[in-house]
């Protein structure tokens, strides 16, 4: 993983060890982040990375743990430079562990250079602006929260929750539409802090895909060092740069988990007696996410892209956590992933209505998607919020309480959650994710469909979807008015009267 100078320095001026931390002091010519040898007094030689410098007191992550170190006869040596990846044309197809050695059994890759993982600062001048189109095959992404290339895109899940299969969903299905010629998407999948059931998920799955040749997977297991956690990412993310940028192709990332990230990163800071931050997260969490955020995009002059999808996990599905809300201001948008869906046995279960892509209206229209796309996810989007507030009055007032309107709009809203949000294993494009949101607004009469087009509606509406319903009302004249009675009464079966609480009774004297 690492490439090293000829003249290494060793120093044998360990002072403590704590944890998996080691301090050396005196101790000089390192840098931060810097790649060391530790090595104990039995000859064995373990991996370090350098974690702080103050002065000439240097702290030393040491990755293989501590136990049977000692104060004296162990000694550290420095070689120079930073971590790197050796990349070249032989990453796909490969898997790799949180080191960046192969795990799949192969050699190791034959290097065409070395890239430093924490990346190279991108000009924000030299960005592109995202503006392509992204078929996931997810409805609920593709139609109402749709992907565009270059963006990053975070997927907002509880625990037990399927974000795992949502994951190798979309890194196995998705495509640039109009670029079939080039192979469509490169997969960068890292792996953090996961199970080995999980791992094995995730290898099964990519190579039942029959795309296991267009994809690079880092896997960062439970039980490995927690340093080896927080490389994972960089790690992927150099050879996604590397991929994007010489090989000019359009690289999909993932994440996941992040909050396996954020977990390791707490448990270093912890180990380093920093002073905690918000629910004992180091204060400098939000830098360190957006180091790993800001690394997607693309450049000007440049055909390849990175587009990044990143997994975490809600501890409590708490939406204001720092590790969601953190990564709310560095990401453009979310899709979230709904507990009550799921126990419903809707799959997969997407929550449309907090989900966001704030690059959406770049990525979507006539010369993308389709001239409707956009009119019919915001008439979609009304319809859906008025039929859960609906949802939510039947509750307590029983269906049969409800008038014919509202029954239309709670009868909706299940539609599209079993029709379009839970559209089973299959994939579907996105053509046939507008057809069938036609046809779930074929109920209403054109008089509601307030947030559409009337030239979408003559195109696509059509009356005979609709069911029997009153004629459109006449419209009144500017100078006049309906009476305030007759407008109550117009409404009276749509809304229940107010229950008021009964008076107090006066207290006898």
């Amino acid at each position: 993983m690492t490439s090293s100078r000829l003249v290494t320095v060793e120093h044998r001026t360990v002072d403590a060890i704590a944890g998996p931390l080691l301090t050396a002091e005196p101790m000089t010519g390192v840098s931060y982040a810097e790649p060391v040898d530790v090595i104990g007094p039995d000859g064995q030689t373990r991996r370090g990375q350098v974690l702080e410098i103050d002065g000439d007191r240097v702290t030393v992550q040491v990755l293989d743990g501590t136990q049977g170190l000692g104060l004296h006869g162990t000694t550290v040596r420095s070689r120079g430079g930073t971590s790197r990846l050796a990349v070249g044309p032989g990453l796909l197809g490969r898997a790799f562990d949180g080191r960046g050695q192969p795990a799949d059994g192969g050699p190791p890759i034959i290097p065409e250079g070395f890239r430093d993982i924490n990346g190279a600062p991108l000009n924000p001048v030299a960005r592109r602006h995202p503006s392509e189109f992204v078929e996931t095959g997810i409805s609920a992404i593709d139609g109402l929260t749709t992907l565009v290339r270059g963006q990053k895109l975070p997927i907002f899940s509880g625990y037990g929750l399927p974000a795992a299969e949502l994951a190798a969903r979309i890194a196995t299905s998705a495509r640039v539409p109009g670029d079939a010629g080039a192979g469509g998407f490169v997969v960068v999948f890292a792996a953090l802090g996961v199970t080995r059931r999980e791992a094995e998920f995730y290898r099964t799955a990519f190579a039942e895909s029959g795309r296991q040749h267009r994809m690079v997977l880092f896997v960062n297991l439970a039980e490995d060092p927690a340093i080896e956690c927080l490389q994972t990412p960089r790690l992927a993310l150099a050879a996604a740069e590397y991929l994007a940028w010489d090989g000019d192709l359009h690289v999909l990332v993932f994440l996941t988990d992040m909050t396996n990230y954020c977990e390791a990163l707490r448990e270093v800071s912890v180990a380093r007696q920093e002073l905690p931050g918000r629910r004992g997260y180091p204060s400098e969490m939000y830098s360190d996410l957006a180091s790993i955020f800001e690394r997607a995009g693309r450049i000007h002059g440049r055909p390849g892209s990175i587009t990044q999808l990143a997994v975490l996990t809600m501890p409590d599905d708490d939406v204001s956590h720092p590790i969601p809300d953190l990564t709310g201001y560095i990401t453009e948008g979310q899709v979230v992933l709904s507990r009550d869906l799921d126990r419903r046995g809707i799959f997969l279960p997407i929550d449309v209505l907090p989900s966001l892509s704030r690059l959406m209206n770049a990525g979507i229209g006539a010369g993308n998607t389709r001239d409707d796309h956009r009119d019919l996810a915001d008439q979609l989007y009304a319809c859906y919020a008025r039929g859960r507030r609906v949802r939510d009055l039947a509750s307590i007032i029983g269906t049969a309480a409800l008038g014919e309107d509202d029954r239309r709009y709670l009868g909706f809203a299940d539609d599209l959650e079993q029709r379009l949000i839970g559209q089973g294993t299959g994939r579907r494009g996105l053509g046939e994710t507008l057809d069938l949101a036609w046809d779930l607004l074929g109920r209403f009469p054109r008089h509601e469909l307030t947030r559409i087009r009337q030239r979408y509606l003559d195109r696509h509406h059509s009356p005979a979807q609709a069911p029997a319903s009153q004629p459109d009302p006449p419209r009144l004249a500017e100078n006049q008015r309906p009476k305030k009675e007759d407008t109550h009464a117009h409404h009276a079966h749509r809304h229940l009267p107010a229950v008021r609480a009964p008076l107090p009774q006066q207290a006898a004297p």
